[in-house]
């Protein structure tokens, strides 16, 4: 601050720093130790496992098969081989994507935004909108505006929105919006280059909402902005004059170190195709958005910690610009209330958290290193693949993709909090009205909305076993899996035996019996033989056992399959 140079004198040499005192200073041995204790108290190890088993037991893979260990270290760091970092300064561009319902009550929708935090406009769909009615009001040389939605002729959009800039200078960052595979992508750049806009608009989000992985998102976007480049450059437009009306979108979850990775591996990718391009514009920019298909209808309020996090992984990712979608978005058109804490999530970040005042924060820790160069070499191999086999086999991978994490969500290793756990069925869900162009989304927790939005006309009868203390656990357990199928579960409560089963059955169709390992040996099969002669036509064990029960749930159970064996036997 003071203008002083630094004293380079007193810097100590990299990796010379120790902490305070030896017993901070723990070795690899010393952590597998600790962790295989935790992990033999879990029964996750064997007393004879060896502690170096701990890497194998915690490591996890990515939908792209990539290994992520538990913790990151110096010598996974070190084999990376590829390089870059982000580098926007200052705080990110806060983008809000604009529905258009009718044109003047948008527009105020819009003018509010803008004045309360918002810096950018993204228009959703525009076929057809009035333009000028739309952006009345709106400083186009300090607010950049992006089209989407163009319709049948993006010429046509595009030269009415040329239109009502006039003879204003449009801010940076404007764009026409075409997409790489546009018929009239040509003509819309060069409006775009007298214009003083960007033209094209590399969407990954639109292979994201159809279930890929990141790297194929990553992968497809390169595709994209390949074809676009040569189908720029085969018309007369200068390299680096294409490259500057390019900007490129993608989708950013609520898993915080995979989104931070892969917006980095973004810029090292798209680097390393410029420069075998033969430019030096190596620079991508980026308009990340919160992912659709991660959100849920269902519990929606669980929506605004998903894009809190989300949005935090695309600042920290050095994204130029930043849209969270409101958390009623799944729900239909977003009210005052959604857009509001859409646009603050940003301007909370920005101004209070201050996320962006660093560049890179997460560079440099060996974990986010790793995976930023695996997933680039993940992307980079997609990439291939597609130029060798075309976009068809492209679809056959992704939906693959999605069978794969389709089976996670279904044995709830891959958790919808307020979905596939912790269901409300109690819930009062708020009414917004329908979109008037609906997203191609497939959402992660489709296969539950469906259930959940079809619910059981009859109850399952909850056969308590024991006291509240010694039931309470599996009675959860059951309790929530059934809501996470729209089956509501009545309990028995406190019970001391089969009679008082029996006493508070009431005729449901299906019983799950849920208690304690002791009260299963002890009189389990005893409660199956009396409910089933009491009228019940299927017993479920909450749980392992053998008590002569028709099925069973328990940790790791496919959830679909068993609510929906569940339900067939309600009705």
């Amino acid at each position: 601050m003071s203008g002083l140079k630094e004293p380079e004198e007193f810097e100590p040499e990299q990796g010379s720093l120790r902490l305070a005192s030896p017993d901070d200073n723990a070795t690899t041995a010393d952590w597998e130790k600790a962790t295989a204790a935790v992990l033999r108290k879990a029964r996750r190890l064997g007393d004879d496992d060896p502690d170096d088993l701990v890497w194998q037991k915690l490591t996890r893979t990515t939908l792209d098969g990539i290994d992520v260990p538990p913790i990151g270290s110096r010598e996974l760091a070190g084999r990376t081989t590829t390089s870059g970092r982000p580098t926007r300064a200052g705080d990110w561009d806060i983008r809000s994507q604009v529905t258009v319902v009718e044109e003047r009550a948008t527009n105020e929708e819009i003018l509010v935004d803008l004045d309360q935090g918002v810096t950018s406009l993204w228009l959703d769909r525009v076929d057809g909108v009035d333009l000028a009615a739309l952006l009345d009001g709106v400083l186009l040389d300090l607010a950049p505006v992006v089209l989407d939605g163009h319709g049948d002729d993006t010429t046509a959009a595009a030269r009415a929105f040329i239109e009502v800039l006039g003879d204003t200078t449009p801010a940076d960052g404007t764009s026409l919006g075409a997409a790489w595979d546009d018929d009239q992508l040509v003509d819309v750049a060069r409006l775009a280059l007298d214009a003083g806009t960007l033209a094209v608009v590399i969407d990954g989000t639109t292979v994201h909402d159809r279930g890929a992985s990141d790297g194929q998102e990553l992968g497809w976007s390169l595709a994209a902005g390949i074809a676009a480049l040569r189908t720029l450059t085969d018309a007369g437009i200068e390299l680096d004059e294409a490259l500057g009306l390019m900007e490129f979108r993608y989708a950013a979850t609520d898993e915080q170190f995979p989104t931070i990775a892969k917006l980095r591996a973004a810029r090292r990718l798209w680097a390393r195709v410029v420069e075998l391009s033969g430019s030096e514009l190596t620079q991508q920019r980026q308009h990340v958005v919160t992912s659709r298909p991660m959100m849920s209808a269902f519990d929606p309020w669980v929506n605004m910690l998903r894009t809190t996090v989300a949005s935090f992984a695309a600042g920290v990712a050095g994204a130029d610009s930043v849209t969270v979608l409101p958390f009623d978005s799944p729900l239909g058109v977003p009210d005052a209330l959604g857009r509001r804490v859409a646009r603050n999530t940003s301007s909370l970040l920005i101004s209070e958290s201050h996320v962006a005042h660093v560049a890179d924060p997460a560079g440099g820790a060996y974990a986010v290193e790793k995976l930023t160069d695996d997933l680039a070499h993940a992307a980079w191999a997609e990439l291939g693949r597609i130029e060798a086999d075309g976009l068809d086999a492209l679809d056959a991978r992704i939906a693959a993709v999605v069978a794969e994490r389709d089976d996670q969500i279904a044995h709830r290793t891959r958790p919808i909090t307020g979905l596939s756990e912790f269901p409300n069925l109690g819930e009062k869900l708020p009414e917004r009205s329908a979109y008037p162009t609906p997203h191609d989304v497939r959402r992660y927790g489709a296969a539950f909305e469906d259930l959940r939005g079809r619910p059981a006309d009859r109850p399952v009868f909850l056969a308590t076993m024991g006291t509240v203390a010694q039931h309470t656990a599996r009675a959860t357990f059951a309790a929530n899996l059934f809501a996470a199928g729209g089956v509501t579960a009545e309990p028995a409560g406190a019970t001391t035996g089969v009679d008082d089963l029996i006493a508070a059955y009431d005729g449901q169709q299906v019983a799950c019996l849920a208690g304690t390992d002791a009260a299963y040996s002890e009189w389990g099969a005893q409660a199956v033989r009396a409910l089933r002669d009491a009228g019940a036509a299927w017993v479920i064990l909450a749980g392992k056992g053998d008590v002569g029960a028709d099925d069973s749930c328990a940790v790791g159970v496919d959830a679909l399959t068993f609510l929906a064996t569940t339900r067939e036997k309600l009705a």
